[in-house]
Parts: structure tokens; sequence; C-alpha cells
């Protein structure tokens, strides 16, 4: 499995780009942050994910260890598929993706060319029935539960990758902080964990 490539960008394609690393050019369909880096440095590495089938392999490429693990939520969910769940990541960024979930903003992801509305409301209740059904935590007890904004956040944090703990901790700080929406909730306790 190839699960990570380094190296210099020869060539960009509209959601794709052309990674060279020790002689050998990957063609690697990736995210818009993705993108963005390669582009801007001409050079960089994607966490990738290797999708083997009869008549080919693809190569999908990820900025970031949790951009991959929404990804392999969204492939999950019925109807989509590889091309689908890159198209959404190219489409929007993760923090917007994830408040679209927590938020059940089905219009903002039947934006997305090529997912339709049913697609949208698949994935908002696949992946948030998904998430909340996860056994996060060492001791499930210790938690309490939280709900409306707090609780859509903690879902969402929870769909990027983190453990519940670290989700309830972050939103936790993002109240301290003054968060009163989901946006801001998600936003500030994105940028706590990432410290």
């Amino acid at each position: 499995m190839i699960g990570y490539v380094q190296g210099k960008v020869l060539e960009i394609y509209p959601g794709t780009v052309l990674l060279e690393n020790n002689g050998i050019g990957y063609e690697i369909s990736v995210s818009s942050s993705a993108m963005e880096r390669l582009s801007r440095n001409m050079q960089g590495g994607v966490y990738t994910y290797l999708q083997v089938r009869e008549d080919g392999l693809s190569l999908y490429g990820f900025d970031t260890i949790a951009e991959k693990n929404m990804f392999l939520k969204l492939i999950s969910v019925s109807g989509v598929g590889p091309k689908m769940g890159i198209t959404i990541l190219a489409s929007m960024n993760l923090q917007d993706l994830a408040t679209a979930i927590a938020t059940s903003d089905a219009k903002t992801l039947a934006s997305i060319k090529g997912c339709g509305k049913k697609t949208a409301e698949r994935i908002i209740v696949e992946l948030r029935e998904n998430v909340s059904s996860l056994d996060l935590g060492d001791a499930p007890h210790a938690y309490a539960p939280v709900t409306g904004a707090d609780g859509d956040a903690a879902i969402a944090l929870m769909s990027l990758g983190f453990t519940r703990a670290d989700a309830e901790r972050g939103v936790a700080a993002a109240k301290n902080d003054g968060a009163k929406t989901v946006e801001e909730i998600i936003s500030l306790a994105l940028k706590n964990l990432a410290k």
C-alpha cells in the first residue's frame, strides 16, 4: 500500500498533480488544500489512498491525515466512490465540510458538482450515525453527553478523526474562548486541538 508520496511537482492538471519521487512520476488526484500547497511550493508530500480495480490503479492525495480520514469516511457512504470523495474534498476545505455535516447542511453539499440532494442527505445521515456510534474514549460514562451546537461540533470533530474525549475537550475550550455558533466552535476547537 502506498501511504505517502513526497517529491517534486512535475505537472499540474485540474485536480491532479504529477509528483516525481526517485525517478517515478505518481499521478495523484488531490484535495483542494493539497493542490494549493503543492502548486505554491512545487514540491512536497501527500498522504495517499490507493484504489485497486480491475481496470487500473488510482492514487488519491491529501494534505493531512485528518483529510484522509474524512475521505475514508466519505467513501464508506453508500453511493460515494473515491472520485466523488476527492471531488467533495477538492470543492470544500475540511472545516467547511465538517460544518456542513454537523449542521445537516445538505444544500451546501448538493451544490458540489455530481453530488445531488439525495447523496448529500445520505452523506449527512450515514456519517453522523457512523461517527456517533463509534466507541471512542476509554470511559464513555466519564463524559457527559453533548447536545445542540456543542454536540454537532463534537460530531464534526470526531468525523475528522479526533477521539470523543479530545472532541469534547476542544468544544469546551472553544466555548470558554467565547464561541457560540457551531462554525465558531469547530474553528476554535480545531485551533486548540492543533496546538
